[in-house]
C-alpha cells in the first residue's frame, strides 16, 4: 500500500541559556529555555535516509548560544527574531523557522533596603513565553504571553445558579476562595511588529491589567472573570486583537469542623490541585 509524507519538521528542544548583560553599575539576568523547529525540504531524510539537507540539531543548540553571545536584544522576542534570521540565512532548504522561548523569573535581591546590582533570587513558577516564526521572504509572526501566574482571591467570588441534577453535590456559594494559574497568549498585529515595539514593556503592562482585573472583579464564575481579564487587556492596547486565556479552577475545599463542635465560617480550607476545573477561551476584538 503506497504512503505519502504529508508534513514534517524537526529541531532542538529544551536548550537552556543563562545570559548576563553587564552594565557599568549593574547586571541584568535572563534565563531562557529555547526550542528551534525547522520546516522545509527534508522529505528524503525520511524516505531515503538521505541527510544531505539536514542541519544537525546539535548545531542548532550551538547556534542558540552563538546568536545569544552576539545579540543586542533586550527581549526574548527580539532575540528569537535574530535567531530565526540567522538560521534562514544559512539554510535555504528551510522554508520556515519557529522559535519558542520560555523565560524564568529572576528578581534582584534587596540588600539594606535597596535593589542589589549583581545578586538575584529565583521568583515564582511563573513563566514568560513567546513563539516567533518566519517563512523565507515573509514577515515575522509573534505570539507572546505568560503561564503559571498563580493567583488567589479570598473575597468577591461566588458560584450560584448552575445546573443541578441527581449527581450534583456542589452547594451554591456567594463567598468562596478563587485560585487559579493563569495562562494567557496574545498574537501581535502585523502592523505592530513592523512598527517595532518594546515587548518587555507591553508584557508588563498586560500582566498588570490581568492581575488588577482579577483582584477587583466581582466574580460570578471563573468564566466571567476570564472574560473580564481578556477584555481589559484588549481595551488597554490596539497592538493585539485577541487573547487566549486558560484558567484552571484550583479548588480550596471548606473543611467540615462540625464534628469537632466548631464552626467554620470560611476560615479553614484544604487546597487541592487535582482534579480541577478547566476553563479556556479566546476573546477577540470586533
Amino acid at each position: 500500500m503506497p504512503v505519502k509524507l504529508v508534513s514534517n519538521r524537526y529541531g532542538k528542544s529544551r536548550v537552556r541559556l543563562m545570559r548576563v548583560t553587564r552594565h557599568e553599575q549593574h547586571h541584568d539576568l535572563d534565563e531562557w529555555t529555547v526550542q528551534v523547529l525547522l520546516t522545509g525540504d527534508f522529505d528524503t531524510a525520511h524516505t531515503l535516509g538521505d541527510n544531505a539537507k539536514i542541519l544537525p540539531t546539535d548545531t542548532m543548540k550551538n547556534t542558540v548560544y552563538h546568536v545569544a553571545r552576539e545579540s543586542k536584544a533586550t527581549s526574548m522576542e527580539d532575540y528569537a527574531k535574530e535567531l530565526i534570521d540567522f538560521l534562514l540565512g544559512r539554510n535555504p532548504q528551510a522554508e520556515s523557522v519557529e522559535v519558542v522561548v520560555e523565560s524564568t523569573l529572576w528578581k534582584r535581591l534587596t540588600v539594606d533596603g535597596q535593589p542589589y546590582p549583581t545578586a538575584f533570587m529565583r521568583g515564582s513558577d511563573e513563566r514568560q513565553t513567546t513563539t516567533v516564526s518566519r517563512q523565507q521572504g515573509q514577515a515575522f509572526a509573534i505570539t507572546s504571553g505568560l503561564e503559571r501566574l498563580t493567583v488567589l482571591k479570598t473575597a468577591q467570588s461566588g458560584f450560584m445558579g448552575f445546573i443541578k441534577d441527581s449527581l450534583t453535590t456542589l452547594p451554591e456559594t456567594s463567598d468562596r476562595l478563587f485560585g487559579t494559574a493563569v495562562k494567557a497568549e496574545w498574537p501581535y498585529t502585523k502592523a505592530a511588529i513592523e512598527a517595532g515595539i518594546d515587548f518587555n514593556k507591553v508584557r508588563s503592562h498586560l500582566r498588570d491589567i490581568l492581575i488588577t482585573t482579577f483582584a477587583k472583579h466581582d466574580s460570578l464564575s471563573v468564566q466571567q472573570t476570564l472574560y473580564a481579564m481578556a477584555e481589559g487587556a484588549l481595551h488597554h492596547t490596539d497592538i493585539i486583537d485577541e487573547v487566549y486565556m486558560l484558567m484552571p479552577n484550583k479548588h480550596n475545599l471548606l473543611v467540615d469542623l462540625g464534628r469537632f463542635g466548631q464552626e467554620n465560617p470560611n476560615h479553614i480550607f484544604v487546597p487541592t490541585d487535582e482534579p480541577h476545573g478547566t476553563i479556556e477561551a479566546t476573546v477577540r476584538r470586533v
